[in-house]
């Protein structure tokens, strides 16, 4: 995998989904809300992509933090699709056909199943990723700002999950700024660390 090819692909898809959740919360179509599970479902699997791609050490002593890095990866890439194409293929369905879903059967409710799923997925799973990516990093000064970005994005992560499970589901948008915007400043850190390298 080209470092270069996933941070621009993780730039676009993230630009991507903020275009159409404006044009889901806009328009309310049901097309741009297909397009909107879509595109989360591909960022699942940007994620696991991305963190592959990090300058993680190969040494034995950091090894461990490399694989739990993949592995709460791979946990959020799983439960985002799984609640997305549920959502996607049983529950809009239902809608469409006229039946009363409960809201906690709702993505995009609180409380329900499919944002508990999701929380865990994009607030516990991806902040573990993000911090153990970090202490994966060999503490180099070309990798200070990449391992503070990934710390910050992670530890947002973590807020978010526990004070939207917690204390206030409003908590939880604390989350998106690690998984969201941390994303996008974390493929421009890279590309730029690309450069340096090459």
């Amino acid at each position: 995998m080209n470092r270069k090819n996933v941070s621009i692909l993780g730039i676009t898809l993230c630009f991507t989904y903020f275009i159409i959740t404006f044009g889901l919360i806009l328009s309310g179509s049901q097309k741009w809300l297909i397009a909107m599970e879509l595109v989360t479902m591909a960022s699942g699997i940007l994620m696991v992509m991305l963190v592959l791609v990090l300058p993680l050490s190969k040494t034995e002593k950091m090894k461990s933090y490399k694989i739990m890095a993949i592995i709460f990866a791979a946990a959020c890439m799983v439960l985002t699709n799984v609640a997305h194409m549920a959502n996607l293929t049983v529950t809009e369905q239902l809608i469409k056909n006229g039946v009363n879903i409960p809201d906690y059967l709702l993505i995009g409710k609180w409380p329900s199943i499919e944002m508990a799923i999701d929380y865990l997925a994009w607030g516990l799973f991806m902040g573990l990723a993000f911090l153990f990516s970090s202490f994966g990093i060999e503490n180099e000064l070309k990798f200070k700002k990449l391992k503070i970005t990934l710390i910050a994005c992670g530890s947002l992560c973590i807020v978010g999950f526990i004070g939207a499970i917690l204390i206030n589901q409003n908590l939880w948008y604390i989350a998106p700024l690690g998984y969201g915007i941390g994303t996008v400043i974390l493929c421009f850190e890279l590309l730029v660390l690309n450069k340096q390298v090459n």
